[in-house]
This record gives C-alpha cells, sequence and structure tokens, in this order.
C-alpha cells in the first residue's frame, strides 16, 4: 500500500487533459509516470485508451502499477524517457496520440527514505534516480575537481556563490569524504550564510541533482524522440519547473517550428492558478508548454 505522504499530486491536470486533447481509443505515454497521478487521470478521462508509462525509477514503477490496478490498458516500463521511441516499438505501437513529460524530482523521490534528494534529511547522498547506475551524488561531490563543482554549481543550480561553495566542499572533502545531505547543506549554510526565503543549499542540491541523473541531455533526447514519435496531429506537452528545463522545451520547440515539424500551441507557457498553488504549493515554478505534430 502507498504511504499517504508519498502520493504525489499531479500539476495542472485539467490542462494536461486539454492539452494532449485525450480522446477514446488513443494511445498516451506518461514518459515520467512517477506514481501514476497523471496517467491515472488520463486513463479515467479516455475510457477506453492505451496508456504507455514510463520511469527509469524501480520504486516509481511499483507504486504506479498498485495505483492503476484494474485499469485496463496498461503498460508499464522501467527505462528512461530519452529511450520512449524503442520502448513503444518493443510494445507493437508505431505511433502515439500524446505525449506527457512531467520533469524534474517528484515527492516519491523526496520523501522516500534513503534517496539522498532531500538537503532536510540525515540521509547518505545518491540522488540517483535510477539506481542501477554507478555515479552517485556522493562520487560527485567527494571526486570532482573544484573547478569542475564550481562550474556545474553555477550552469546547473544558476548559483552566484559557485565558486565559493565549490571551495568549501573541497576544503571539507580534504578532512574526511562529505558522506550525508545534512553534512553537505551544513558546510553549503556556513559558506554563505542564509539569504532570501529558499534554504541556501537549494540550488546546490539542484545542480548535484541534474549533474547525476543526466536530466537535461535526457530532456533534449526526449524532446526530439517524442516529436518523432507522434502520429500527425499528436500532442507533446512538458511540464517544467525552473528556467534551466523551461529554456530547453522552448528552443527545440522553436527549432522544430521553423523545420516544419511542431506547431506551437502554447505562445507562452500554461501555469498554474491561484487556487491550485494554494492547494499544491509544489506546483507554483511549474510551465506548461504544448507542440502538435505537423
Amino acid at each position: 500500500m502507498l504511504e499517504p505522504e508519498i502520493i504525489h499530486v499531479p500539476v495542472m491536470p485539467e490542462e494536461v487533459l486539454e492539452a494532449l486533447k485525450v480522446r477514446e481509443n488513443g494511445i498516451y505515454v506518461d514518459a515520467t509516470v512517477g506514481t501514476g497521478g497523471h496517467a491515472e487521470y488520463i486513463l479515467r478521462r479516455a475510457g477506453r485508451c492505451t496508456l504507455i508509462g514510463i520511469d527509469r525509477d524501480e520504486k516509481a514503477i511499483e507504486t504506479a502499477a498498485g495505483r492503476l490496478k484494474g485499469l485496463e490498458n496498461v503498460h508499464l516500463v522501467r527505462g528512461n524517457y530519452s529511450d520512449m521511441g524503442s520502448i513503444v516499438s518493443n510494445l507493437g505501437y508505431a505511433g502515439v496520440s500524446g505525449i506527457l513529460l512531467d520533469i524534474g524530482v517528484s515527492a516519491l523521490h523526496l520523501k522516500s527514505e534513503g534517496r539522498g534528494f532531500s538537503f532536510l534529511r540525515d540521509e547518505p547522498l545518491d540522488m540517483r534516480m535510477d539506481q542501477a547506475q554507478a555515479l552517485t551524488a556522493r562520487d560527485v561531490v567527494n571526486t570532482y575537481p573544484e573547478k569542475d563543482l564550481a562550474g556545474l554549481i553555477y550552469r546547473y543550480g544558476e548559483e552566484r556563490h559557485s565558486r565559493r561553495i565549490a571551495r568549501a566542499i573541497v576544503r571539507a572533502r580534504r578532512r574526511k569524504p562529505v558522506e550525508s545531505c545534512r553534512e553537505l547543506a551544513d558546510i553549503i549554510s556556513r559558506a554563505i550564510g542564509r539569504r532570501g526565503r529558499i534554504h541556501p543549499a537549494t540550488r546546490t542540491f539542484q545542480a548535484i541533482r541534474i549533474e547525476v541523473n543526466r536530466e537535461l541531455e535526457e530532456l533534449s533526447a526526449a524532446i526530439e524522440e517524442g516529436v518523432s514519435l507522434l502520429e500527425k496531429g499528436g500532442r507533446l506537452c512538458v511540464l517544467s519547473y525552473h528556467s534551466l528545463e523551461d529554456r530547453i522545451v522552448k528552443n527545440a520547440f522553436k527549432k522544430m517550428a521553423k523545420e516544419g515539424r511542431l506547431m506551437i500551441i502554447t505562445g507562452k507557457p500554461l501555469v498554474p492558478g491561484q487556487a491550485e498553488q494554494r492547494l499544491n504549493p509544489s506546483s507554483r515554478s511549474a510551465k506548461l508548454r504544448v507542440g502538435e505534430r505537423i
């Protein structure tokens, strides 16, 4: 049974359903199925449709399977969303009616014990979405040269104190390896102090997570793969949660529109309404961009 506190509330579900033009007999890919929130909405709205759910996290696939139990025409596959073309082909489908990419870290990652994503938890540094992969956050923190650490914290975290943070991490790891999330968060807090409302470790943790999971490279590949997979008139919907992701989606859509492969449906990204933001604070930074295959 899924623990209540780890149930992920899907962001902008009605907007996603409308953007996907969900219909009976359609074939839809939830390429970041997570705990199955958006997938359940799609299946219940369309009645008879096919849902292909993909996630690289084995625990997410297990959780989604429990949530979607009893619903028909569901395929759940462990894999990367950038490989959705081969996954869909292996299931025997040539094309699909719509694709959803809900990017970033989920409640499952943040709230499950031992995953090492949150600076609020005293647990080992990990941050792997796919726990079968070798590289962990501990490896990044303890083995990357100072210059490389500073670069990725600045590039992926948009952290202006990146050099100071990298210097503090390297100084600390000379004494002993940095092992836990709280230990790393304390190093960052001491290095730059607390300013504003967000925790001083927020941007650095984001940067390390993106590096560990190759999130931006995977996103670029997934957009290309997704558009190629869509039937004519099919929709690709991407939910992003920070400027780096949104910029990749925006630029990829513009490029494909110029090439005559995609029609941009959302000139400006859709964002959650105030009511949803109050009920689900984690939705506040969400942006939804939609493109249609020409």
